[in-house]
């Protein structure tokens, strides 16, 4: 199946995105935000809390306030590991306690304390290349069933029951596991430590829930024979945080949105730029495939309404991606089948949008979501429409595919809900696996006029965005009809410029290419009309 549609429009809305991120980028080479700070403590192996209970990257952050944080805090934890010989953590521990005097680092040389960190700032980069080649062997000993790779959440608040849920997802089908997180944790500007327990509507992402799923999820892919991967939430004021973790405990996918907490959590908007930025680096030095957000915007307006906007947004996020050296191959590009039901030829619009964005990002794993905003609880008629859901997503070659659940606005799912979701999808997707290549869509017909349409509103919608700019064009509700300021929202107080002297070591470490966990369904290219 292929759209007839103007290469030429693809090219302008690639070209327009650039424009609309450039003035953004340049705000955020100028600037450092606590959590990018507190991210390259984790990555110096600064861990732990204090006796008070705050993560010790948030007390060491805290104590060096801002008249020091603009050299960014690996100078400080530099300087200290060359004037006392102690580790980054020990140093970094008794600073956030009050043991160590910041004083004693005030005269200390630039190239004395970048000196000091060489071999941990080494032993943490390949750490990560090594969690990312263990990952590239895995998934070459115990290689996956062909995509829509199939998606499902666990969501007890308790990780030890996630991981139950999680391995009998797994033998149900399931290639892809999410473990939702609780209900505000983007809000906390701080990392729980440890296992958890008690999350409402989700588990804490922490570093140890991390590792207790992965290892899990690790022994019941030999058992299997396919390796089943893991994914989280990296938005919120924790973004580059959680991309820290999750590159350390080799997890495979991250949520992480360039406006999603921007719009959704009214987190601000130059905070979640810079924090975006540097996270999306992590990934792609990584080998982490990233998940944008576009199929929120639907949830807060209509799908047919907002179908310009969400491409104009897969276009934006593509270009905040490209600039922080992510290859299109870990670019996750969002969208959702929220047609209304009772919408006539609804199922036509639906496979319009998604063939639109196949073609418009080819080598791109996209991530389609089920219906969610018009499921009803009555669980026949919601089993149906996944199905219709299913259909579209393999007829259009979607990468990752979340599966949907017949019980959705009724309850978190049970282990049978999603066993039924999953049979639901791996019927479709095996009786209708070719589909999509052995038909045509009719030149002028429905599919073909409303593919068309969408693509030249959104290269519209990325003209204004361009010429007005991205903040202001989000002050200004363009996306999701959602308002916010550019000096609004949680978290403005952790922005902070740079001194010409700041320094963050992984952001200028060179990285070799990263080898993402699965390659995009290669599609046939845009046809001019």
């Amino acid at each position: 199946m292929e759209l007839r549609i103007d290469a030429g429009l693809v090219d302008e809305a690639r070209r327009l995105a650039a424009r609309v991120v450039e003035p953004v980028g340049a705000f955020i080479e100028a600037h450092s935000t606590v959590a990018v700070e507190r991210s390259v403590l984790r990555l110096l192996g600064v861990d732990g809390v204090g006796s008070d209970e705050v993560p010790v990257p948030n007390g060491f952050v805290d104590r060096l306030g801002a008249e020091r944080l603009n050299r960014g805090a690996a100078h400080w934890v530099g300087a200290l590991v060359a004037e006392t010989g102690r580790s980054p953590d020990d140093v970094a521990a008794a600073v956030a306690g009050g043991a160590l005097d910041l004083g004693l680092a005030g005269a200390t040389p630039e190239a004395a304390a970048r000196g000091a960190l060489e071999r941990t700032i080494a032993r943490a980069l390949g750490r990560i290349e090594q969690r990312r080649d263990e990952r590239a062997a895995l998934l070459e000993r115990l290689p996956q069933a062909p995509p829509p790779l199939l998606y499902v959440i666990v969501a007890s608040g308790n990780i030890y029951e996630d991981r139950t849920a999680a391995i009998a997802a797994a033998e149900a089908g399931a290639q892809v596991i999410a473990v939702i997180r609780s209900t505000g944790q983007s809000l906390l500007d701080f990392v729980p430590y440890g296992a958890t327990t008690e999350g409402f509507g989700g588990t804490y992402a922490t570093q140890e829930n991390f590792r207790i799923m992965r290892e899990a999820l690790d022994a019941v892919s030999e058992r299997l024979g396919r390796y089943v991967m893991l994914t989280n939430y990296a938005s919120g004021l924790c973004m580059p945080e959680i991309a820290t973790m999750a590159a350390l405990e080799r997890l495979d996918m991250l949520l992480n949105d360039s406006m999603y907490g921007i719009l959704f959590r009214d987190i601000n908007m130059k905070r979640t730029f810079v924090d975006q930025h540097f996270s999306r680096m992590l990934n792609a030095r990584s080998g982490i495939v990233i998940n944008t957000g576009e199929d929120n915007y639907l949830t807060t307006a209509d799908a047919v309404e907002q179908a310009p906007a969400v491409l104009a947004s897969q276009f934006i996020n593509e270009a905040f991606a490209h600039r922080a050296g992510m290859p299109d191959a870990q670019i996750g590009l969002g969208d959702a089948y929220e047609i209304d039901p009772a919408l006539e030829n609804g199922f036509l619009f639906a496979i319009a949008q998604a063939q639109l964005a196949r073609q418009c990002f080819p080598n791109a794993p996209l991530k389609y979501m089920p219906p969610t905003k018009h499921m009803t609880g009555d669980v026949f008629k919601g089993h149906l429409i996944d199905a219709m859901f299913n259909l579209t997503s393999v007829m259009t070659h979607q990468t990752i595919h979340l599966c949907g659940m017949m019980t959705e606005a009724i309850h978190t799912p049970f282990l049978g809900d999603r066993a039924l979701s999953l049979e639901n999808a791996r019927y479709v997707m095996n009786t209708a696996r070719n589909f999509g290549d052995e038909i045509e869509v009719r030149p002028g017909g429905i599919i073909e006029r409303r593919a068309q349409s969408v693509l030249r509103d959104a290269r519209d919608v990325l003209a204004r965005v361009a010429d007005r700019g991205l903040m202001e064009s989000i002050e200004a509700k363009v996306f999701a009809d959602v308002h916010r300021s550019p000096n609004g929202g949680r978290g403005f107080d952790g922005v902070f410029e740079r001194a010409p002297e700041y320094w963050n070591p992984f952001e200028s470490a060179p990285a070799r290419a990263a080898v993402p966990p699965r390659p995009a369904v290669p599609a046939r290219p845009a046809v001019p009309t």
